[in-house]
């Protein structure tokens, strides 16, 4: 790849991920890389600017992550966080431990005219930090600070060197835009030259070389993710993709037909539907632990493959829509294992196929960019994302055929209310959960043992991170009660308020 690259040098943080996103997003290429790996990549990949993030460990702690800052001295570099406690500490300033945890919205004083933390014309910024700088590093100014954190910002200008103790890349920060923009461009120097079309460019001659004269079986569920790689395999090797769609009675309510409709409508592939019903529910019968069910469906993905053998022994490679933040939930890198993605670490050793992830290290507001720089319609673009293990895992506990109905009439009425309303547009992520429990109701003057739905609703950029969406109560009454009334099997509804974190989007 021959754009400018930005190296984000990953320390644990929880917001990393948004480093790499802000930067994308300002025109600048950028990859994360694990700290354990910095050295090895600095040498290889020699990038144009260095940030390194913020961590949840303490620089004062004997086994805390470090850095050697040898690797950058001709290099641009802003370091987050934990990142400026780290170049306080190595470069010769002093890091003490504070007598309190500072987290969330704090005020800067006056920031020094010319500074990097002069870009901020806001002076909110969100900070999250236990230990903090107390004094910088010999060369090194300070260029703002707050009532509790006596170094917020320190900067060696003709070095190139920054440091912030706050965090640019959140939202929190209303200003921080400005401040990665200005390191990037007015310190940095870098041009901007990573684009959607560039993406598609360098990922087009990638799939060729890679592919060369193979085939390619392309796993599709006619959302965006699996549309885009259908899309980027057909720009690039045509004919030599089959597609494929596993229908495993795991969908919303006619989605597969949906799929098939539109898929072919948009690509004229060669697309082959697999009916998949009795393999994944006769697979999945009596399992209820979360991790088993998702290690189960991506497996049977790809034994449906192998029970077509024509089409799997026509084919070399199988492509997937793995994402980013797929790859980072289940624990790659230095982030903690929150859950297995089927795409990611559900696929059995014994596979054959070779895996291709065209868009492996895209968020999912890239995904979409791209999608729209390749001409896909809305109708695909903008489709809500959608869990690969589908209905798998909005249904706690066993997945049964008539679980999967009661889950798809309630999930359907929801989405058609959200729709009549309008407030779907707002929304990332909408969907009926079923849960594993039962209560007690009185329905016709009767009394019911029935199981409950859950209603998740949330907005979102990437979902890293997402809240709750704010609804009136009569619109949920609303569809309580059309619910209740119209699903056998259901007799009390609620709403999920929860943000992640600490809850994930899915309920597994």
């Amino acid at each position: 790849m021959d754009h400018q690259l930005v190296s984000v040098i990953d320390f644990g943080g929880q917001y990393t991920q948004l480093i790499v996103r802000r930067i994308r997003e300002l025109g600048c290429y950028s990859e994360m890389v694990p700290w354990q790996s910095a050295s090895e990549h600095i040498q290889s990949r020699k990038p144009e600017a260095v940030i390194l993030s913020g961590g949840p460990k303490s620089t004062l702690a004997a086994d805390s992550p470090d850095f050697d800052f040898n690797l950058v001295t001709n290099l641009p570099v802003l370091a987050i966080c934990y990142g400026q406690q780290l170049m306080a500490k190595n470069l010769g300033g002093e890091v003490q431990k504070s007598t309190e945890r500072e987290y969330g919205r704090r005020h800067l004083g006056p920031r020094l005219r010319g500074s990097l933390a002069d870009s901020l014309q806001i002076d909110t910024v969100w900070m999250s930090h236990g230990d903090k700088v107390t004094q910088a590093p010999p060369g090194f100014t300070i260029t703002a600070s707050t009532d509790t954190c006596p170094v917020a910002a320190m900067e060696n200008a003709s070095d190139r060197k920054f440091g912030v103790q706050f965090h640019p890349e959140v939202t929190h920060t209303p200003d921080g835009r400005k401040l990665l923009k200005s390191f990037l461009f007015d310190h940095a120097k870098l041009k901007g030259d990573w684009t959607p079309q560039n993406f598609i460019d360098d990922t087009l001659k990638s799939i060729r070389e890679t592919v060369g004269n193979g085939k390619v079986l392309c796993a599709v569920s006619g959302g965006v993710d699996s549309s885009v790689v259908a899309a980027l395999l057909s720009e690039s090797v045509g004919d030599q993709t089959t597609c494929v769609f596993v229908d495993h009675g795991l969908l919303r309510k006619g989605e597969a037909q949906q799929v098939n409709d539109t898929f072919t409508k948009t690509f004229h592939p060669n697309l082959i539907t697999i009916n998949a019903h009795d393999q994944f529910f006769g697979a999945l019968k009596g399992v209820t632990e979360p991790e088993q069910k998702r290690k189960i469906i991506g497996e049977n993905f790809v034994i449906c493959f192998e029970r077509n053998k024509a089409v799997l022994e026509a084919h070399d490679f199988l492509a997937q829509g793995t994402l980013y933040p797929d790859v980072i939930e289940s624990g790659s890198s230095t982030a903690s294992k929150i859950k297995t993605h089927h795409n990611v670490g559900g696929l059995p050793d014994w596979m054959k196929l070779k895996v291709i992830e065209p868009l492996r290290w895209l968020f999912k507001d890239e995904v979409r960019e791209v999608g729209r720089a390749l001409g896909l319609s809305s109708e695909v673009v903008d489709r809500e994302p959608f869990p690969g293990p589908g209905l798998g895992v909005r249904i706690l506990g066993e997945v049964t055929p008539e679980r999967v109905i009661i889950t798809q009439e309630a999930d359907w009425i929801f989405r058609e209310e959200l729709q009549k309303s309008g407030l779907n547009k707002g929304i990332w992520q909408s969907y009926a959960a079923l849960l594993d429990v039962r209560s007690v109701g009185v329905m016709g003057d009767e009394r019911t043992y029935e199981q409950p739905i859950v209603l998740r609703a949330v907005t979102s950029e990437d979902a890293m991170t997402a809240q709750a969406f704010p609804f009136a109560f009569e619109f949920l009454e609303l569809v309580a009660q059309r619910i209740v009334n119209e699903v056998d099997g259901v007799n009390r509804v609620l709403y999920d308020l929860t943000s992640k974190p600490p809850a994930t989007i899915e309920w597994e």
